[in-house]
């Protein structure tokens, strides 16, 4: 078999990092290599020509799932015309969604990736990448007041206590799903983030 060409090595190394932060999303960074690859339609043994290791995966996928969220954050000011609280209350409404609780491999990294981050070891760039896409996340959430006031990202009701509630709302409503006391935390965090609006 011949070798591909750099244009599909750049196409397979692609839909492997698009796939993993799928499936890591989904059922943890614990996913086999053999797993993914087949996931991916490709051979276990294309995985490390295209990885030196997993856990050089695990450190690409969570900056990939990290600049999706980036991405999707400028994509939802730029609908709402710059409109920070807009496009905040946009997301917190889809963020604490059924549809959201039901799909986590499209769903938050920071929800999904928390457990397997927090097991890794400290040095690990997945876990320096993770942290600034946290804070990255709350800079976002912060309230427009806040920081015209001067209070920064986890200032007062800042950004870090609204992302802490959605995010311990979906891992809640994830673990509870199935009962009614599902869709319950998800409604009492909406109401707590958007009483004042």
């Amino acid at each position: 078999m011949g070798r591909v060409s750099q244009a599909q090595a750049e196409e397979n190394r692609r839909r492997v990092v698009d796939t993993a932060s799928r499936l890591f999303r989904e059922q943890g960074t614990h996913v086999s290599v053999a797993d993914l690859m087949k996931a991916a339609g490709l051979t276990h043994g294309a995985f490390y020509k295209q990885f030196a290791s997993k856990e050089a995966l695990v450190d690409e996928v969570t900056a990939h799932a990290f600049d999706e969220i980036a991405r999707r954050n400028a994509a939802g000011l730029e609908r709402h015309d710059g409109q920070r609280d807009a496009a905040q209350r946009a997301l917190i409404d889809a963020y604490l969604s059924v549809e959201h609780r039901d799909n986590a491999a499209d769903g938050c990294p920071v929800a999904a990736l928390a457990t397997d981050i927090a097991r890794g070891p400290e040095g690990r760039e997945a876990r320096r990448t993770y942290a600034e896409g946290v804070a990255d996340f709350a800079a976002f959430l912060t309230p427009a007041e806040a920081i015209a006031d001067g209070e920064g990202v986890g200032g007062g009701e800042g950004g870090l206590a609204r992302l802490c509630t959605l995010v311990g709302a979906l891992v809640l409503s994830r673990a509870t799903q199935g009962s009614p006391l599902s869709e319950e935390i998800l409604a009492a965090a909406h109401a707590a983030l958007t009483e004042a609006d």
